[in-house]
């Protein structure tokens, strides 16, 4: 079993660590939130008041942080601190740049180094059920894969350093795109007269499948699990779908990609969160599709 430091222990990352304890790691964790770190605690991670401190003895370094800014702050942090060798994951989704300096500095520590994104959200998270988007070298990718199955079910290596970040920011995309497309069907099915099960019993079934239908339908009824059994209760805030879509478009812009759907998806987010809506699940957004047509 492997001494490892977690750092950023929030809605994601605490879970994770968690997981990681159940799975027989030492975890030492930190956060700058005191309740987020009192959690963790409370599941078997061993409290540090700095990074420094979390990762002084660590093998592997876990970061799991909002922003590719706060990555490459902790990232300078944790090279300080520990000694050439050490292996170092980012699961933070970040834009592909960030993702790219912070390889580089970990080469320049003489570490080795992931990013390595994830997918499934909070109740994935709890679940170990997450699916890893990785990008790093082969070497890196084989020491860390004991870790990530301790909190994960599929585990995706997608190449070099960056290329985790990149199969991340396309696929949620993707399901930024799809679940705006299932949303639309089902407030016209309404105005039609169809019921929600109706719809979702011919397009769960048929060409219109998607896991924005079959395990995320944004009406209540269908699936019994989606957020909107919940009043919307995320799940995968809205605020975090606009962030993902942003870097998507941040990377299309970098490279000349042509993503006018992935644009439009980033716009009615936006939209949606500056009505008040960012905390809410992002499925939630049928709700201003009902009232406006965008």
């Amino acid at each position: 079993m492997a001494r490892i430091a977690f750092i950023g222990l929030g809605n994601m990352g605490g879970p994770m660590a968690a997981n990681l304890v159940k799975a027989g790691h030492d975890v030492t964790g930190f956060d700058l939130a005191a309740p987020m770190l009192q959690t963790a605690e409370a599941t078997g991670v061993k409290p540090a008041n700095h990074i420094s401190q979390a990762v002084a003895d660590a093998e592997v370094i876990v970061t799991m942080l909002p922003q590719g800014r706060h990555v490459l702050t902790a990232w300078t942090d944790i090279f300080r601190a520990i000694p050439a060798g050490a292996l170092v994951i980012d699961c933070s989704t970040i834009d592909v740049e960030s993702a790219r300096k912070a390889h580089e500095m970990a080469a320049a520590a003489g570490c080795l180094s992931l990013d390595a994104p994830v997918s499934g959200g909070t109740s994935g998270a709890a679940a170990g059920t997450l699916t890893f988007m990785v990008g790093g070298s082969g070497e890196s990718f084989a020491k860390a894969k004991p870790m990530l199955e301790a909190m994960g079910r599929k585990i995706v290596h997608c190449g070099e350093a960056g290329a985790g970040q990149a199969a991340k920011i396309c696929n949620n995309m993707i399901l930024g795109i799809s679940m705006i497309g299932v949303c639309e069907a089902f407030a016209l099915g309404e105005k039609l007269g169809l019921s929600h099960q109706a719809l979702f019993d011919v397009a769960s079934t048929s060409s219109g499948q998607c896991w924005s239908i079959s395990t995320y339908c944004p009406v209540p009824g269908p699936v019994p699990t989606s957020p909107a059994n919940n009043d919307y209760k995320p799940g995968f805030a809205a605020a975090l779908m606009l962030k993902d879509l942003r870097l998507s478009q941040e990377a299309a812009l970098a490279t000349g990609a042509s993503t006018p759907l992935g644009a439009e998806a980033a716009r009615l987010f936006a939209l949606f969160e500056k009505q008040g809506n960012g905390s809410r699940d992002f499925s939630a957004i049928i709700e201003m599709l009902r009232l406006s047509d965008g």
